[in-house]
């Protein structure tokens, strides 16, 4: 099984870069890992069920908590926090992250939304 040897957050790029034993490597920005997320809030609880987020273009991640060995919980500043994030899954999205975005940008304009979180206006008359 793969792992990763180095994992580095940068807080101003909010970017993870990851380094793994098979000498792959790469960056993964919060917004992307936050839409990828390996949660069953993301990708429902089975085939069908996944559900599209949006309005997380500003998400950074605010902790980095080691699971055993293998994986790696990232919390978002938005509240997220219960997706685990497997080697395997970490140099999955590496290796496919140009795809995989390039997907996620077509469904989000399918949807005809997002990526901005939502800005709540108020209009009132004096």
């Amino acid at each position: 099984m793969t792992t990763v040897t180095r994992i580095h957050y940068s807080r101003t790029r909010h970017v993870l870069e990851l380094a793994f034993d098979d000498g792959s490597e790469g960056e993964l920005s919060a917004e992307f890992l936050r839409v990828h997320s390996p949660s069953a809030e993301v990708r429902g609880h089975t085939p069908g069920q996944e559900v599209l987020q949006t309005g997380k273009r500003n998400v950074a991640i605010t902790t980095i908590n080691a699971v055993g060995h293998y994986a790696i919980q990232l919390v978002f500043d938005d509240g997220h926090d219960s997706g685990i994030f497997t080697w395997p899954y970490l140099l999955e999205l590496v290796q496919d992250s140009a795809g995989l975005w390039e997907r996620y940008l077509k469904a989000v304009q399918t949807a005809r939304s997002s990526r901005d979180p939502e800005i709540q206006v108020l209009h009132f008359k004096p």
